[in-house]
């Protein structure tokens, strides 16, 4: 049987990467994309119009600050695995949007971790992406490892570093 992904962020540059390697692997891989009045699937596009995807490759529209779309896609999909990459990203746009940008990216991880257990989801594999701006200020020789500090920065980072130990709670 084959495996089923679920990408938050997919639209995204690593969303789309990952995309990609999971379906070379011969996932079958689930999208989520925010509606907008603009599209904004370049760079899916191509899986998107692949003939040969589609029984693989799906998209639903769905939105990490509700609740009530991501259960609906959660549910019906049932995933082996969540990657969520999705977030507001923009380190410059998280200080003009602070409430959003904390809304998406780090409260967003919660409710897919809140839906996953609510559901008793148990065996689904969940993946956190992360950000260098957890870190905050560049360290000596821009290099960060297990022992740097967590000191954020911005709003992003912070809403990063929450995600980050929200779900290190829920793993625990």
């Amino acid at each position: 049987m084959k495996k089923k992904a679920l990408i938050t962020g997919i639209t995204g540059q690593d969303g789309s990467y990952l995309a990609e390697f999971l379906l070379k692997k011969n996932y079958i891989v689930h999208g989520i994309k925010r509606k907008s009045s603009s599209f904004n699937t370049s760079r899916i596009d191509h899986l998107i119009e692949d003939k040969k995807l589609r029984s693989k490759f799906f998209l639903h529209y769905g939105d990490l600050t509700d609740t009530d779309s991501i259960t609906k896609i959660i549910s019906s999909i049932r995933p082996d695995e969540i990657y969520n990459l999705g977030a507001q990203s923009h380190v410059g746009v998280s200080f003009d949007n602070p409430v959003y940008t904390a809304e998406v990216t780090g409260v967003g991880a919660l409710r897919v971790l809140e839906i996953i257990r609510s559901l008793g989801l148990k065996k689904i594999k969940f993946y956190q992406a992360t950000s260098s701006e957890l870190f905050g200020e560049k360290g000596k020789n821009n290099i960060f490892n297990e022992k740097s500090e967590l000191n954020p920065k911005s709003p992003y980072g912070a809403a990063k570093l929450f995600a980050h130990h929200i779900t290190k709670v829920y793993r625990e």
